[in-house]
């Protein structure tokens, strides 16, 4: 039997029961079907997925969805594949979808780590967004944290040549360990000297300017595969 390495790891999230509204139901029934690709161990057709050919950008926990929505609105020449764990915020990215008639975005329920591996091509992707991803505080969580050098080289080796990787935290120390993983990684290139100006399709959650008038920083990073 060959070994699986997503087998036997320390999980980077915790599944937390959530209910579903009335809304996130019926979108899941209503919008499911067509939006929702099923987590399979075999490599995803792109184009059979999104009746199209196109730069494809993955994005790793988009929590509620709103900010995955905004994006692929403003960006209808790309496709976008979420992957989140928890029912109600792919349930509720799913009511945003059906709501606003959003047809470049896809969404997959399961663990990053394993549709990484068992799902997305190298090579195949033309970016990687992760924002504000569990910071695990605890000094004797960090090792739970999802941005560390193996998962990085996981990203590099799906990313095209060219493609990015743009992370955001609001975690000062977060945010300084992600800067030094990316800097270490060889196959990346940093698009700026140290932190990114936060780019301009990245909206500002309600959560990131309550935090920003109290004066809490956040940090934009941005990396390119050479």
């Amino acid at each position: 039997m060959l070994y699986d390495p997503t087998e036997h790891r320390i999980r980077s999230f915790v599944t937390r029961a959530g209910r579903l509204s009335t809304g996130q139901a019926r979108a899941f029934e209503e919008f499911g079907p067509q939006f929702l690709i099923e987590y399979k161990k075999e490599m995803l057709d792109y184009a059979a997925a999104f009746g199209r050919q196109a730069p494809t950008i993955l994005e790793i926990g988009f929590g509620m969805g709103d900010t995955t929505a905004h994006i692929a609105r403003q960006m209808p020449d790309k496709n976008f594949i979420g992957v989140e764990v928890h029912t109600p915020g792919v349930g509720s990215l799913l009511k945003q979808i059906g709501e606003q008639g959003i047809q470049n975005l896809r969404l997959i329920q399961h663990d990053a780590f394993e549709v990484l591996h068992h799902m997305i091509a190298d090579g195949s992707l033309a970016g990687v967004h992760i924002y504000f991803p569990d910071p695990w505080h605890k000094a004797r969580h960090n090792k739970r944290r999802l941005i560390q050098p193996a998962f990085v080289k996981l990203l590099c080796e799906k990313l095209v040549t060219g493609g990015y990787i743009h992370l955001a935290t609001d975690w000062e120390d977060y945010a300084v360990q992600m800067l030094d993983v990316l800097g270490a990684e060889p196959a990346l290139a940093n698009t700026a000297e140290g932190y990114a100006p936060q780019p301009a399709y990245r909206p500002l959650t309600k959560f990131e300017n309550r935090g920003l008038k109290l004066g809490h920083g956040v940090w934009d990073l941005v990396f390119t595969k050479k």
